[in-house]
C-alpha cells in the first residue's frame, strides 16, 4: 500500500489516514495519495481537501485476498483446520459472497483441502439450518448446487 500520508495537509489528516487504513486493507485495496487516483477510485475527503484514494480490489483477487485473512486469523493454513472449523471458514466465505466468483467453490476446496462435493456439503449444511427442514436439501443460493 502506498503512503498517502506524505502529503502536507490539513490538521488530522493523518489520524483520519490511520482510521481508514485498516478499512481499505480488510477490503484488499490500496491508499494511494488523491493526486495518483484514477476514474475507478474512490477519492477520500478530509476538512473539505481531497487527501487519500482507495484503489479497490479487483474482483477475481478478492476471493484469494478473503482466503489470506481467513489463513491469518486462524493462524495456520485453512487445509490444516479442522471439520468444524472449515465449515465456519465456508459459513463466512458464503456469507462474504464468495462462491458467486466464478470457481470459488472449486478454489475454496483446494485451499480447505476437500472436495468440492464436501464444500458443496457444508453449503447445504447450513441451508437446511437456516430453513428449518431438516429434510431440505439446497444449494448455495437455495436451487440445485451449482458447478462454480
Amino acid at each position: 500500500m502506498s503512503d498517502a500520508s506524505k502529503e502536507p495537509g490539513v490538521a488530522g489528516e493523518e489520524d483520519f489516514l490511520a482510521a481508514v487504513r485498516p478499512l481499505v486493507d480488510a477490503i484488499g485495496g490500496e491508499l494511494l495519495p488523491a493526486a495518483d487516483a484514477d476514474a475507478d477510485d474512490v477519492v477520500l475527503e478530509w476538512a473539505g481537501r481531497r487527501v487519500a484514494a482507495v484503489r479497490l480490489p479487483r474482483l477475481s483477487d478478492s476471493l484469494e485476498h478473503l482466503l489470506a485473512d481467513l489463513r491469518r486469523r486462524h493462524g495456520r493454513p485453512l487445509d490444516e483446520l479442522d471439520r468444524r472449523a472449515k465449515q465456519a471458514v465456508v459459513r463466512t466465505l458464503e456469507a462474504r459472497g464468495a462462491f458467486t466468483v466464478r470457481h470459488g467453490v472449486e478454489t475454496v476446496a483446494a485451499a480447505l483441502g476437500v472436495s468440492r462435493f464436501t464444500v458443496y456439503n457444508y453449503l447445504n449444511r447450513e441451508n437446511v439450518r437456516g430453513s428449518g427442514d431438516p429434510g431440505a436439501r439446497t444449494g448455495p443460493a437455495g436451487g440445485a448446487p451449482r458447478e462454480g
